[in-house]
């Protein structure tokens, strides 16, 4: 589902992230191909995103050491962890954590294919408002 209607902006919302790469091309087709994720490139040359619902934007940057423990966390919501598993898994990912740990929750940690972790959510309820 893509989202045609501009960011919100509020003071405090979170709207830029820069994500450490190896490759930004590889990182840039693994957000796009499991997460739907626009990718972009400006006039200098620099290939940012937008997440699927334009609301985050941000970009690669090689001069940063991926991030690979947990410490800052950043969730991101799908519609199906099993599908999304199945994706970064297709796609260069790994799998670091699989639901049920932290039952009732639905959460799973993936790392992309430069290493940052990252969480994964299910919201049964925003899901089913959305289909």
């Amino acid at each position: 589902m893509i989202n045609n209607i501009a960011p919100s902006f509020a003071n405090g919302k979170i709207c830029y992230i820069e994500i450490p790469a190896l490759d930004i091309q590889q990182s840039s087709r693994f957000y796009q191909n499991v997460f739907g994720w626009n990718i972009r490139e400006d006039a200098a040359g620099n290939t940012s995103f937008d997440d699927s619902v334009r609301q985050v934007s941000g970009m690669w940057v090689l001069d940063r050491e991926p991030a690979t423990k947990p410490g800052l966390l950043i969730s991101i919501m799908v519609f199906s962890l099993s599908d999304t598993l199945k994706l970064i898994a297709e796609n260069n990912g790994k799998i670091i954590q699989v639901p049920g740990k932290d039952s009732p929750e639905q959460v799973a940690r993936f790392s992309d294919p430069a290493g940052n972790l990252f969480c994964l959510y299910q919201d049964q309820q925003a899901i089913n408002s959305q289909r």
